[in-house]
């Protein structure tokens, strides 16, 4: 394996495989080795060496000297030295840089933790993981017994995860999803090996080099023959799945040397066994190359949603008079434009970007747009307005564009999408949220003839993963207490950020309802007047039964990420461990009504019965965004962290820009 990075950018940021060390820990470690004192003092005496220690201890008694206020200043002291991040200090001193080079220790990866999580994944299998005590001293002394506990869920996330992958290796590799109760593979996604792709960065996170090299491994040999000889794909699905799991996996595996902790070499460095990340990089724009069709062959800003990867052809969708979703079309911005800065070749970023530029003109119902459009004419088409399925993650990509093109910071390029953006939200608290009856469980409903007269109590799960873009959108990713004390948070911000709590109790409430614990597809809301009966979620004693009405055809559970996306977010904002209690409960239901004994998961066909029909399919979601957003929830804040990272809407993370726009796409 290759040497982990060693930079004073490290010092900054942790990536799960690079880990702090403070400048006082080196100094005392060099100290403690015996080449300092060969190549520094090797006339010293006892005398003198007991007089330097005694100026030592005097200057670290300077330094934490108490101010007015009772605090010690010692972060003031470093900032007047020149910079309290990155010890700029030392770079006017030729013997402290040449001390720092020769004796800083290396970024190893955390050896401690991920130990313990191994022993307890490998302890215990069962499928309702108790959680019997660890009996290891010398980590507890280390960690809190709250600690050890998340510590091995987070390792029967691991677990699961590992499950879920070898039934997919066994049974199916290669193809795009696994069919786990018939033990074979299927190809729903243009037979490109979706699974593999969706699955790898997860695996690169949790740290399981086996499953990065079996993956990583496949996609060196096979993906580029896939597309030069599969047929029609989906513009969006493929978009989000492969090209965005290829630029996270180069990433990840230190190919891009432009942000903190990743080394500045010329080639990057391996943070992960397989593939170097050149490999990765090439399919990616291999993949791009053959969808900039769907664009370049479209008479206006508005993509064709098929492409035929072998012809590097397009075309619009069979249905629908030819339309594409809107939420396909306005979710390929992040991963089109990380590639243009990835590559230095902005063609890809454009593309993408012009849509966005398109729809600004465009008219809108309070900032809300219908969910189809017409690539011939490039307008809308309809007026059905809802933040589910063919409408979310348009709203997701407003938001999470622009803070990866720097407009947290002074990306003026994209000033718009936040104005976009915050139109949108505004309308949705308008149009759109409303109160169940008898209890007040905050929803957002639909409009399916674009007037507020025909507003619908109906929401489907991918609809949650609102809670969480709307956490996002109002500490920027940062967390509450400091963008409170920072003082950034508007009257707008703590209101978003309120409903964003609000919606993310309903999401779960959705899986509290139910026998299982596991949610439905789709969640109609009692309003004044509905007096349906015999639709609840077969749980007599849920809280909520009375306002959660449950459809006979919309039951099913396909194994979704929004609700523990959401969840995930608003632990890390907010730092409340009902967060991670919330998603604990979640997993559970996974492991105790979707696991299959084989391997995989499969989603279920019933959600309001104890044994319900297996439906036979494992979305590459399950793997791609589930057991990482669980893995993440559960996990430490500064793996990932949402001020350096964005998620695309495949949970692939893809990392921020503070350079704007207009260095990537000039």
């Amino acid at each position: 394996m290759a040497l982990l990075p060693s930079t004073n950018r490290d010092l900054q940021y942790d990536n799960a495989k690079l880990r702090r060390r403070s400048a006082i820990r080196v100094v005392v470690r060099a100290l403690f080795s015996s080449g300092v004192r060969r190549r520094c003092c090797s006339s010293c005496g006892l005398g003198q060496l007991l007089a330097l220690l005694m100026l030592m201890g005097l200057g670290y008694l300077a330094f934490l000297q108490p101010d007015q206020s009772g605090h010690t200043n010692n972060k003031s002291l470093l900032r007047n030295l020149g910079g309290y991040n990155g010890h700029r200090w030392m770079k006017d001193s030729p013997f402290l840089k040449k001390f720092w080079s020769t004796h800083r220790l290396p970024n190893l990866p955390p050896k401690l933790r991920l130990g313990l999580l191994r022993q307890v994944s490998s302890s215990g299998n069962s499928s309702n993981h108790q959680e019997n005590e660890v009996k290891l001293p010398f980590i507890a002394e280390r960690n809190s017994p709250e600690e050890l506990v998340w510590i091995k869920r987070q390792a029967a996330v691991v677990d699961a995860f590992k499950h879920a992958w070898n039934g997919y290796k066994q049974f199916a590799l290669g193809f795009d999803e696994l069919q786990p109760v018939s033990r074979r593979g299927i190809n729903g996604l243009g037979g490109i090996g979706a699974t593999a792709i969706d699955a790898l960065d997860t695996a690169m996170i949790m740290g399981l080099d086996d499953v990065v090299e079996e993956a990583g491994g496949w996609i060196e040999k096979e993906l580029a023959n896939r597309f030069s000889h599969q047929g029609q794909v989906n513009l969006f699905e493929t978009t989000i799945r492969v090209l965005g799991g290829l630029l996270s996996a180069y990433h990840l595996s230190g190919g891009d040397t432009s942000v903190p902790g990743i080394d500045g070499s010329k080639n990057g460095v391996a943070l992960s066994p397989g593939p170097k990340p050149e490999v990765y990089l090439k399919l990616a724009k291999d993949l791009g190359d053959r969808l900039m069709a769907a664009f370049e062959t479209s008479p206006s800003a508005i993509p064709f949603s098929d492409v035929v990867l072998s012809a590097r052809s397009a075309h619009p969708a069979a249905g629908e008079r030819g339309a594409s979703s809107t939420s396909e079309v306005t979710t390929l911005q992040l991963e089109f434009w990380y590639l243009s800065k990835v590559t230095g070749d902005p063609k890809y970023g454009k593309a993408a970007m012009r849509v966005f530029e398109h729809i600004k003109g465009l008219p809108k119902l309070e900032g809300l747009v219908p969910i189809y459009m017409n690539p011939h004419s490039g307008t809308f088409q309809g007026n059905n307005i809802r933040l589910g399925s063919r409408g979310d993650s348009y709203y997701e990509y407003l938001l999470k564009v622009w803070i990866q093109q720097g407009g947290v910071g002074d990306g003026q390029d994209v000033q718009y999408l936040r104005g976009m953006y915050d139109e949108a939200m505004a309308g949705v608290k308008h149009l759109l949220v409303a109160k169940s009856v008898p209890n007040g469980l905050t929803f957002v409903g639909e409009l399916p003839s674009g007037r507020n007269e025909d507003f619908s109590p109906k929401m489907d799960h991918l609809v949650c993963f609102l809670a969480g873009n709307l956490a996002l959108g109002a500490t920027r990713g940062f967390p509450e207490k400091d963008a409170k004390e920072s003082g950034f948070l508007s009257e707008k911000d703590v209101q978003d950020l309120a409903l964003a709590k609000e919606l993310a109790r309903t999401c779960y409430e959705m899986y509290n309802v139910t026998i299982t614990g596991l949610a439905p597809e789709i969640a109609y809301f009692r309003t004044e007047g509905d007096h349906t009966e015999g639709m609840d979620g077969g749980k007599p004693d849920a809280q909520y039964k009375e306002d959660i009405i449950i459809k006979p055809l919309d039951r099913h559970n396909l194994l979704r990420p929004e609700t523990v996306e959401s969840l995930f977010v608003l632990y890390r904002i907010t730092g409340d461990s009902m967060y991670r209690e919330w998603g604990w409960k979640i997993f559970q239901a996974f492991e105790a009504h979707t696991k299959i004994s084989t391997g995989g998961y499969s989603s279920i066909d019933d959600v309001t019965v104890a044994n319900s029909y297996k439906r036979d399919k494992m979305e590459t979601f399950f793997l791609g965004e589930t057991l990482k957003y669980l893995f993440l929830l559960f996990g430490e804040d500064d793996v990932l962290p949402l001020s350096y990272f964005v998620f695309n809407t495949e949970a692939h993370p893809l990392p921020i820009t503070w350079e704007g726009a207009n260095s990537v796409l000039s």
